[in-house]
């Protein structure tokens, strides 16, 4: 089979969910039937690499094109580099894109090449009504696209139920087969790897239980949430927030004066990196933080969380999206309520209670070590039993045949 994974993030350039889920399922892809498959990745950047069956491709505009409001430069680029990839599709069975990035580019590959166009649903855009922050009308356009793509998609993954369902209320995809198959991790690369030395490094004491957060500084992942719960969190609490990449100047200015401000009112102790660590070091920081926090307040899946348990680390997070498939409350971890009253998937009426909810969680679990250390050793076997990427990547595959052939192997 010929497939191409049409993408804007690849290594070395990821920062999201999205970007570590092509990285893992295309490595994963290019194993199966003893690399029969023949695989390109053509992504946004610079990349030119080659390995028997696997290629990868960055593709970078020579021109730029013309815009009149600054907020649509990154929507612009986007879409230039989305014709150089439905150029650059010699021939494929299946088209597979992540994101809206990438979406026109499948949509005009689809008919390029009569390939299958499959869309995996990281996310969808009338969920993040943030984005017209960074966007401006920009989000119109790229709500616009996104909604083309599922409509002409031949395929959906949807790497949650709750993503299945949001997709079959927002979109027309009737036509369209759909199958959950849900992100996973390296099992082997995500596990307990402690070393002081790199907490130490960083200016995180390792003889002070810490509570953790992995993310963007984004509307989307409730890292404000979080500061604000700081407040409530019991005296002498260690934080470290890995937060970086603000989607805006607004919300990264909004991030320092409510860091300052915990840090002026609170006897809590803050630690924030705000560089994008090595992956080993995150690890690290999984493998040593007490408790592991996810606020957010629109997530797909949840990756992240994940990460964390795979670590042996217990997780107090936002009962949200996919999330509900990944933590099961009091045994891995507990779920909080964003709106006990608006439903799924929206921003707290109250940011205050959702902010006090947060920090009643971590309170909870960094009283009782004993149950800490029970819920992370039930994540990790969580993790080891349902979330492996040989298993995803088999189970893509055999999507990837039912469009194709009409039946699986």
């Amino acid at each position: 089979m010929k497939i191409a994974i049409l993408t804007n993030e690849y290594p070395p350039n990821v920062y999201g969910g999205a970007g570590v889920h092509v990285e893992y399922l295309t490595r994963e892809l290019s194993a199966l039937d003893d690399g029969a498959h023949d695989i390109e990745v053509l992504c946004f950047g610079e990349q030119d690499e080659a390995e028997d069956n696997l290629r990868v491709r960055g593709v970078t505009p020579d021109v730029e094109l013309p815009y009149q409001d600054d907020r649509h430069a990154k929507f612009m680029d986007a879409m230039a580099r989305d014709l150089i990839m439905a150029g650059s599709v010699a021939d494929a069975d299946i088209v597979h894109c992540h994101t809206w990035y990438s979406h026109l580019a499948g949509c005009l590959a689809k008919q390029l090449t009569g390939g299958k166009l499959v869309l995996t649903t990281h996310s969808l855009e009338p969920h993040r009504p943030w984005k017209r922050e960074q966007l401006g009308t920009g989000y119109d356009a790229s709500s616009w696209v996104e909604r083309t793509a599922y409509e002409n998609a031949d395929g959906i993954v949807a790497v949650s139920g709750a993503m299945e369902r949001d997709v079959q209320d927002l979109y027309d995809v009737d036509d369209a087969e759909a199958r959950v198959i849900h992100n996973g991790i390296d099992i082997e690369q995500y596990r307990p790897r402690p070393d002081r030395s790199v907490l130490e490094d960083y200016g995180v004491d390792p003889d002070q239980p810490f509570v953790l957060f992995v993310g963007r500084i984004t509307r989307q992942k409730g890292i404000l949430h979080l500061v604000e719960a700081i407040h409530h969190f019991d005296d002498d609490v260690q934080v470290v927030l890995c937060a970086g990449a603000p989607d805006t100047e607004e919300i990264g200015a909004e991030m320092e004066a409510r860091v300052e401000a915990a840090r002026a009112e609170t006897d809590n102790r803050i630690v924030w990196l705000a560089e994008m660590l090595p992956r080993e070091d995150v690890i690290t920081m999984y493998s040593h933080a007490a408790v592991f926090v996810c606020p957010s307040v629109y997530e797909p899946f949840g990756i992240i969380n994940l990460e964390a348990m795979a670590c042996e680390t217990p997780v107090v997070a936002s009962r949200v999206g996919g999330i509900p498939e990944i933590v099961v409350p009091e045994e891995t971890g507990l779920l909080v309520d964003v709106d006990p009253t608006g439903g799924d998937d929206v921003e707290p009426a109250d940011p205050a209670a959702f902010a006090r909810r947060l920090a009643d969680g971590v309170n909870q679990l960094l009283a009782d070590p004993e149950r800490r250390e029970q819920m992370g050793q039930a994540a990790r076997r969580r993790v080891e039993e349902h979330f492996s990427w040989r298993a995803i990547a088999e189970q893509t595959l055999d999507f990837y045949e039912v469009l194709v052939d009409g039946h699986s192997s």
